[in-house]
């Protein structure tokens, strides 16, 4: 299917691609509340938390994948 070369090229260039993604994301109620000048350290924090809890999804998912991955290989080794 992948040969190891490909595979390790493909994962570095996807964990390069979403840790330079700069999210600035906020929901409509978050920007009203942070809105503001006083509030720049706040709504970071808020901006981190947000990417942070987008990712564990993500992180998960990828899990799985590489443990069915690794399920297959080892089957068709057989």
């Amino acid at each position: 299917m992948f040969s190891k070369s490909k595979l390790q090229t493909c994962f570095v260039a996807v964990t390069l691609f979403a840790l330079s993604i700069s999210a600035n994301a906020q929901c409509a109620m978050c920007r009203a509340a942070l809105g503001g000048d006083g509030n720049k350290i706040q709504a970071q924090a808020v901006n981190d938390g947000i990417v942070y809890l987008m990712m564990i999804p993500y992180v998960l998912v990828a899990g799985v994948g590489f443990a069915v991955y690794r399920l297959y290989k080892k089957k068709k080794a057989e």
